[in-house]
């Protein structure tokens, strides 16, 4: 399979605080990467850093094996999608034109969300969580991107909803994108993921298949509670 994003001794965070230490992270094309950890662990960090957002404080980065620093504009151009925690809809305008203003074809975005059929003429304001989320990532992943990174899709969403979501990512990689998707739902995303890269305090405490880690459910939520003890 084609390395579509790779990093190598990435050390990533802000101005000189260092966040994420050591890491060695890679996305083919055609796979779910899951990415997770406790709050706080460099999850969020390491997508902004991947995606040219934030620039690494150490190591390499590289896109299609070249090595780079471009922003997150010259990456985009280049089939990146990003979905960030927050989600990225203009309030103020329809879902038809939050559409539009993404250079979002319609058919293939209500082909992934038919829900949003009805709704296109509603403010996405009006529009409920899950609903604001599927227009995100329509909007994301019509635009057929190689690479998607995606950070908390399912925050706060009902079960049928986060299914849904996970859902289109899944399909999306099989017809050969490359997803790495920050999540905190574990046992959700490791029903649609490849491989798991588990984060603790900014470096990988576990990697492996997302076969492999299923049978280490109980410890990998053990780490996540013990973080949140200790920061509480």
């Amino acid at each position: 399979m084609t390395v579509l994003v790779e990093a190598e001794g990435l050390e990533a965070g802000y101005g000189s605080v260092v966040v994420v230490r050591d890491l060695d992270l890679h996305v083919s094309a055609g796979e779910v990467v899951a990415l997770l950890g406790p709050n706080g662990a460099g999850k969020s960090t390491t997508l902004l850093t991947l995606s040219g957002d934030l620039p690494p404080l150490g190591g390499t980065v590289r896109w299609n094996g070249e090595t780079t620093k471009a922003p997150l504009h010259a990456r985009a151009r280049r089939g990146l999608g990003l979905v960030t925690e927050e989600r990225s809809v203009f309030m103020r305008l329809t879902a038809r034109e939050n559409l539009r203003v993404g250079c979002t074809d319609l058919g293939p975005a209500l082909e992934l969300f038919p829900e949003l059929r009805e709704r296109l003429d509603v403010r996405a304001g009006l529009l409920s969580g899950g609903e604001q989320q599927m227009l995100t990532l329509a909007r994301a992943l019509a635009r057929r991107p190689s690479l998607l990174l995606a950070d908390e899709l399912s925050l706060g969403l009902a079960p049928l909803v986060v299914k849904r979501l996970l859902g289109a990512v899944r399909k999306a990689a099989d017809e050969g994108v490359g997803v790495l998707l920050v999540e905190q739902h574990v046992s959700k995303v490791l029903e649609i993921a490849d491989r798991v890269c588990v984060l603790r305090r900014g470096r990988v405490q576990l990697a492996g298949t997302a076969a492999e880690l299923r049978g280490r459910l109980t410890e990998i939520e053990t780490s996540y509670l013990t973080d949140q003890a200790a920061g509480s």
